[in-house]
């Protein structure tokens, strides 16, 4: 039985532009910064067997005002820096311009990541901090942390769970797991 949790990344892994009340993702690498208990909560999930999976929607790159490339270097320097075994992208525009199953709220990259890495998705979670990110682990199977970074918007789906970080989220993994 292969366990995963699945990791949005701008507002879980790392701290996002935020204007309106609503987050953004780094347009350059000196915008990437990891939130300071990030290292540790991964070091303690993967110690606990579970693989790491970040699963992120880049559409900035589908809509043309992002460099797939740039995303690629963050993603780089995120894998470098925690033990991640997999990083899943979206890259489609959404807004109604794009009819993919990947992009969250489908499950279409946890599935996929399912399928490749044999992962029960029943034993595995879904860590984000928007609606997206929750729809998405209930679409899938998994259960569900949210986030709450106090954005301007609402979630459709109540979460299993609710932490202020990643590091609470894991704590809440982690007492679940035993």
């Amino acid at each position: 039985m292969i366990r995963a949790v699945f990791l949005d990344r701008d507002g879980v892994i790392n701290r996002p532009r935020e204007r309106d009340q609503l987050p953004y993702a780094p347009t350059r690498l000196d915008e990437f910064e990891i939130f300071p208990e990030v290292p540790e909560a991964c070091r303690r999930l993967k110690q606990a067997g579970f693989l790491l999976i970040v699963a992120t929607n880049q559409p900035d790159v589908g809509r043309g005002t992002l460099k797939r490339e740039v995303v690629e270097t963050i993603h780089a320097e995120m894998c470098r820096r925690l033990p991640l075994d997999r990083v899943e992208v979206c890259y489609h525009p959404g807004n109604g311009l794009s009819d993919c199953d990947c992009r969250k709220p489908k499950p279409g990259m946890l599935l996929r990541a399912a399928r490749e890495l044999g992962i029960d998705l029943a034993q595995s979670w879904m860590v984000g901090d928007r609606w997206r990110d929750v729809d998405c682990g209930h679409a899938a199977g998994c259960r569900t942390i949210f986030i709450d970074r106090g954005y301007a918007e609402e979630l459709k789906h109540q979460p299993d769970f609710r932490a202020g970080n990643l590091g609470a989220a894991a704590e809440i993994i982690l007492a679940g797991a035993k």
